[in-house]
């Protein structure tokens, strides 16, 4: 086969339906983004943590993430 033969197998797909296609995406770029920028302002408020406070800067905020964790999990597990 060469490349000017068309393969009748292959699905083509115009540029408006791949712009729709993208709506189908558990998370949007923006949302992403959010995500990333929240969760370096919590590694950087725990590395604040560490170096205004200490060990206990450390393993204070851990302690308290316990019970946020579980709840999360029992979350996920209910569904």
């Amino acid at each position: 086969m060469s490349m000017t033969e068309t393969n009748p197998n292959f699905a083509t797909t115009t540029p408006s339906e791949e712009a729709e296609s993208h709506h189908d995406e558990a998370i949007s770029r923006k949302g992403l983004a959010m995500l990333y920028a929240v969760l370096a302002a919590v590694v950087v408020a725990w590395g604040s943590a560490i170096f205004a406070y200490g060990i206990p800067g450390l393993y204070i905020p851990a302690l308290c993430m316990v019970p946020v964790m579980y709840l999360i999990l029992v979350i996920i597990a209910k569904g």
